[in-house]
């Protein structure tokens, strides 16, 4: 079961205005750990609230190329939130964050689109996105639909409103506590450009 209270599960998503979003979960590592698998650029990563993200990135918090990271711990899982970029769905990027352990990377835009995968130990295990009917693909793309099947994810269907959010709380525990903006310090930093 969803919860309906901000704070909680991802209904922060469900609320909120976010045209663009990706979020990477992995279960135990540690922020700065999941950042430097990701790819950031060492010299931008620190310690900051909403305020000093603000003051060090300015209007490049939303940046497509070089996105803007902020990382938290919920729980076992470690979340890294880019507000402008795809980083973590990128394949090779969403393998390395996965090695060792598993890891869900969940994408929003307005077209409007979820796009979601989960990795475990490097292997990309269930991919789908809900722009078109649901496909799932991967190494094991059935693993999830004891899950998926409740929330009327299911091959050749078309998603409900959140049900993409539902899924990754019920079949994961994950949830995303929103950083505050100032006292709240997080992990952040700048990712590296994708290569082409």
């Amino acid at each position: 079961m969803t919860s309906a209270h901000p704070g909680r599960g991802l209904e922060l998503f469900r609320a909120g205005d976010f045209p663009l979003y990706t979020l990477t979960f992995v279960r135990g590592l540690s922020p700065v750990e999941l950042l430097t698998r990701m790819g950031v650029d060492q010299a931008t990563l620190a310690l900051r609230d909403g305020m000093d993200l603000s003051d060090d990135f300015g209007d490049d918090l939303l940046d497509y190329e070089e996105p803007v990271v902020t990382t938290g711990i919920d729980g076992p899982w470690t979340w890294a939130w880019e507000q402008g970029g795809v980083h973590g769905l990128e394949e090779k990027i969403l393998s390395a964050v996965s090695v060792g352990t598993e890891a869900v990377a969940l994408h929003y835009n307005e077209k409007p689109m979820h796009w979601f995968k989960y990795a475990v130990d490097g292997d990309v295990i269930v991919d789908f996105h809900t722009l078109q009917e649901i496909e799932p693909t991967g190494q094991d793309p059935t693993r999830l639909d004891e899950h998926m099947r409740p929330l009327g994810l299911v091959p050749g269907g078309r998603s409900p409103l959140h049900g993409v959010l539902s899924l990754v709380e019920n079949a994961f525990g994950i949830r995303l506590t929103h950083p505050g903006e100032v006292d709240d310090p997080r992990m952040s930093g700048r990712l590296i450009p994708l290569p082409e």
